[in-house]
Formats: structure tokens, sequence, C-alpha cells
């Protein structure tokens, strides 16, 4: 594993102010990262195990304290065995820990997570795919409206701004606009990207959430969307790029679950 941590440090920040300015910096995203902020990486895994280890070391990469959380949701094409690998040969890196658990059963994307969530000690929780659609690198951007105290909860937005992305399938373009919009109807956010996997938490808010989230498989989007929504958390976007898999690349979701969906948001929507 990559155990290389570049520093956010005030060293490290004010190299940077004396070079490119305060305003600059500001503009770019960059600022200092405290010691003593650990975020909680919750990765479920599913059939992953031709980018597992490189997503972990995406992870172990990105310059703050973390503890990584794998999920296993029973995998059969060997990620299991992997991670059990990964595990006994996980050696001493003062910035990453790694905690995993494996399901005994196939249960979806949601119970992972809501595994992952109850595993999570971290200051700020982050939600993180075991492809390489999404990239840890942006972690940093991500968590920083946490850090600064402005926000409770923060979306990586893949159609905000101009980061880039996989151009793919125009209809699932569609369906991700048309189901933020009816889940903008129900719960009064003026989000662009509900159905994005970078979902980001002060550990207050998984702590409230948890006990009620219900969803097992990807209904977990908009029931955590209306459940933050209706608890009037302070919700911020960030613009992310985005490099989608085709479905022979292993894209899992699929029509069904865009019904799921659908249902979901009303559901939640609706009646807490």
């Amino acid at each position: 594993m990559n155990t290389n941590h570049p520093p956010y440090t005030q060293q490290w920040y004010d190299t940077l102010e004396q070079l490119l300015g305060p305003t600059v910096c500001r503009q770019l995203g960059l600022y200092v990262i405290p010691d003593e902020v650990l975020l909680s990486v919750v990765i479920p895994v599913y059939n992953e195990v031709a980018t597992l280890e490189e997503i972990i070391d995406r992870v172990c990469e990105v310059p703050v304290q973390k503890e990584i959380i794998l999920v296993d949701d029973f995998s059969t094409d060997g990620s299991r065995e992997l991670l059990k690998t990964i595990e006994e040969a996980w050696g001493e890196d003062p910035s990453n820990t790694i905690k995993i658990a494996l399901h005994d059963r196939n249960r979806g994307k949601g119970a992972a997570v809501r595994t992952g969530f109850g595993l999570a000690t971290g200051d700020i929780v982050l939600i993180q795919d075991a492809d390489l659609e999404y990239d840890p690198a942006e972690y940093p951007r991500l968590i920083k409206p946490i850090v600064d105290g402005q926000a409770d909860v923060v979306y990586g937005s893949r159609f905000l701004g101009d980061q880039p992305h996989r151009v793919l399938y125009f209809f699932h373009y569609l369906a991700n606009r048309f189901l933020t919009t009816l889940s903008n109807l129900f719960t009064n956010l003026n989000l662009t990207d509900m159905e994005t996997c970078y979902k980001v938490f002060r550990s207050e808010v998984i702590e409230t959430v948890l006990p009620k989230l219900k969803q097992d498989r990807f209904g977990i989007e908009p029931e955590i969307t209306a459940r933050v929504a209706h608890l009037r958390y302070r919700i911020y976007e960030v613009a992310i790029s985005y490099s989608g898999r085709t479905y022979g690349e292993g894209k899992k979701i699929g029509l069904k679950d865009g019904f799921s969906a659908l249902w979901c948001i009303v559901r939640y929507g609706m009646f807490r």
C-alpha cells in the first residue's frame, strides 16, 4: 500500500499563500486540514476485485487522518478473500487505519453503507464507491465546508461546475436529473445531483440519522437525502469529476433501482 501523505500543514499553506496570495488560495480551495480531524471513509464492496487495491491506495494518499471502513457485501469474485489478505498484511500507518466487515449474504449497497456508518468513529464520515468512478483526491475540497463550520452535509455533484466527466449514457443522465428534481420537490432543496456517491456528513448527523435508515439497496440515496432535509441540516454541494463505468466494466445500477428510487423519494419525502 502507498503510504506517502503530502501534508496539508500550516507550513505548507504559508508557503503557498506567500506564492499565490490568500485570495487565490481561497478560490482554489487550499487550506490547512487540522491534525485532529479524523475522516471515516465508508467503502461498500461487491465484486470489485479489479479495482479494490487501487482505490484503497488512492484513499490512503489523501493527506488527512483516516479510518478506512471496507464492507464486503458477500462478493463472489475474490474481493472478499483479497480484503482478508489486505487486513492481514496491513502495516503500521499513522495516517490510515483499516476496518473490515463481511456480510454473510448479499444485502445491497444501502445495507453496506449502514454497516459502515455503525463502525465509523471519525469527526467526518464520507461514502466512497470501491470502483474508480469517483476520485479520492477531491476529499479535501469535499470536507472543507464542514471543516470551516459552514455545513453539516456535503454532496459532491457531477453536474455542477466544469469538472471533467466521462461521456456515457444519455438516458442515465435524464434519469438522474429527473430523480433529483423529484426529490427536490419533496425536500424543498435545490440539489443538482441527489444520486451522487459522494455524500459527506458531520459525525453528529450520522448518529442522528443512522437509526432511522431502512433501505438496503440504492434507495439509500433518496432516503438519506430526505432525512437530512427533514432535519434541516446545512447542506452544501461541491463540484466533482466523474469517470463513469459501462455495464461491461461492472456498473450495477439498473432500471429496477430507478423505480425503487422513485418509490423512496415519495415514501420518505411524505412520511418521516
